[in-house]
């Protein structure tokens, strides 16, 4: 399609060369974000910024990168994909080097920012070279392959990010990001991409559509990511941003819905059967939140760091690789909604498992479950994205840029979601789990006093007063309270994220087989449709 390379024969060694770039490049773009939200505790630390505010540089990251699909595709079919490729990687590598030089909280977030925009033309560029990779038989494989590379790097990243804070603080991190994109960069230099069509496609309702709809989507991604923890109701700014998204998102929505050739095709956008795909991988990627919110969470709360959890993300990164290996070797075409049902499944049984912990649970407890889910991750993703792609190609391919907007949007704001609805339920949960243990503890009990009386004792050698003593142990007493109430709430989230994966497997089986009922395979008539548009 235009702006996206030819796909010539080459000979093995040149293939082999394509996979590894393509690789290289995706790596690069998923560590951008993965280093700094593995590390945003010590990060915090590092910048004497409160956690409200460390937490906004991983929310300005996904603030600018979740609309530049809307462009990006766009800008590659008119100008070509060298172009584009000689102005996205150099921007990231000069954008990655910038981190270097970063001395305060201000510029850092600055950063981060323009990190987002360039980040967003990696994955795409880092895909095109996976692709270049495979024969025409496999082409499709290609594509499961070339999104996920990108997805492996969230574990990759915790497994040892934290050994190169230790060593050279920040700019260490930084120093690596920037070592990886100064190689995918001379990776380029070495091999290119074969050349793309060019076509005009830009209009001037264009930039009007992606100047209201752009700074919306950042509003909405700015509340998803900070509200639980400023929390929704005490800060005043959630609201006005709220308002403003509403206003911004449907002025844009309103440009596009009544023009001949827009931006976002609103009609197609909003037929069943894409609503249905937008509901179900926004849903998966909620569910997926159990691993990077719930289980790194709950380990947290119980006091492990990120040098504990090295060996847990080493088993989930080889979990994730298996996957991506599954997924793309198990590849097929006409049923591309089963690894979707599988991956819930195995989300739902991860879950039921994590919902058993208490406070002597441990990362070696939780390699099954977490690699469950790992593995789901990445099964799902590459059928997800050619579920939606194949629908756009048989519409025609202006509807693909609908489509990358939207599964873009998908992705990005379920994981925000995910992370602000099992947030929320987590904090109120707490608060009642908390509240009932309080409750049932009676100073008059004698298992109540010995137990404040044992905790007390603890502080004999340094307090004489049997008054401060006491109080002491009624202090530990809270901790030990406050620590059972947050992992019984974690267990509540982990109930919770199996039952949304069973309802929405449960939904999508009926669906499967209500369809097979009638006779009827939709992917069939997808790909039926591609081909005759093809003749």
């Amino acid at each position: 399609m235009p702006g996206s390379p030819a796909t010539p024969d080459h000979p093995t060694p040149r293939r082999v060369a394509y996979f590894c770039i393509g690789v290289l490049i995706g790596l690069t773009g998923g560590f951008g974000n993965a280093l700094v939200s593995a590390n945003i505790g010590n990060l915090q630390g590092m910048f004497g910024v409160y956690s409200d505010e460390a937490a906004w540089l991983s929310s300005v990251y996904v603030m600018t990168n979740i609309c530049m699909s809307l462009l990006l595709i766009k800008f590659r079919q008119q100008f070509g994909l060298e172009r584009f490729t000689w102005i996205f990687l150099p921007a990231y590598v000069a954008v990655t080097f910038a981190h270097l030089f970063v001395d305060s909280f201000g510029t850092a977030l600055v950063v981060r920012a323009v990190n987002g925009i360039t980040a967003s033309g990696m994955s795409t560029l880092g895909l095109y070279y996976v692709i270049q990779s495979l024969p025409a038989a496999h082409r499709l494989r290609g594509i499961v392959i070339g999104i996920g590379v990108s997805q492996l790097a969230p574990p990759l990243a915790r497994t040892f990010s934290s050994s190169m804070l230790q060593v050279g603080n920040w700019q260490s991190m930084y120093l690596f990001e920037a070592g990886m994109a100064t190689l995918s960069l001379v990776a380029v230099l070495l091999l290119r991409l074969p050349p793309s069509q060019r076509i005009d496609v830009f209009e001037r309702l264009d930039f009007v559509t992606f100047a209201l709809f752009a700074p919306g989507m950042a509003l909405l991604c700015a509340t998803l990511g900070e509200g639980r923890i400023v929390w929704w109701m005490e800060a005043p700014w959630i609201g006005y941003a709220l308002c403003a998204a509403v206003v911004l998102i449907t002025a844009a929505l309103l440009i596009e819905y009544h023009r001949a050739d827009p931006l976002l095709n609103l009609r197609w956008l909003g037929s069943a059967d894409i609503i249905r795909f937008a509901v179900v991988a926004m849903s998966v990627r909620i569910v997926l939140s159990e691993q990077t919110y719930g289980a790194i969470g709950l380990l947290g709360t119980l006091g492990m760091g990120n040098d504990q959890l090295i060996p847990l993300f080493g088993v989930v990164s080889v979990a994730s690789l298996a996957g991506l290996i599954v997924s793309a070797a198990t590849l097929d075409p006409l049923r591309l909604g089963t690894p979707i049902r599988i991956s819930l499944i195995l989300i739902a049984i991860g879950a039921f498992i994590d919902a058993g912990a208490t406070n002597l649970t441990r990362p070696m407890e939780m390699y099954l479950s977490q690699s469950l889910i790992a593995f789901a991750a990445l099964y799902f993703m590459g059928p997800t994205l050619l579920i939606g792609m194949l629908r756009g190609l048989s519409k025609g391919f202006n509807h693909v840029v609908s489509f990358s907007a939207l599964f873009s949007i998908t992705q990005s704001l379920g994981g925000l979601a995910g992370s602000a609805l099992l947030g929320t339920f987590q904090i109120v949960r707490e608060k009642f789990h908390s509240h009932a243990l309080v409750e049932s503890i009676q100073a008059t009990d004698p298992l109540d006093a010995g137990r404040l009386q044992a905790l007390g004792g603890a502080y004999g050698r340094v307090l004489i007063d049997p008054a401060l003593r006491q109080a002491e142990g009624a202090v530990a007493l809270g901790q030990q309270i406050s620590r059972e109430a947050n992992v019984l709430a974690y267990n509540d989230v982990f109930l919770l994220i199996g039952c949304i994966a069973l309802a929405t497997f449960a939904w999508l089986q009926v669906l499967a087989i209500r369809n097979r009922l009638r006779g009827h395979n939709p992917m069939a008539e997808v790909l039926a449709t591609i081909a005759r548009n093809k003749k």
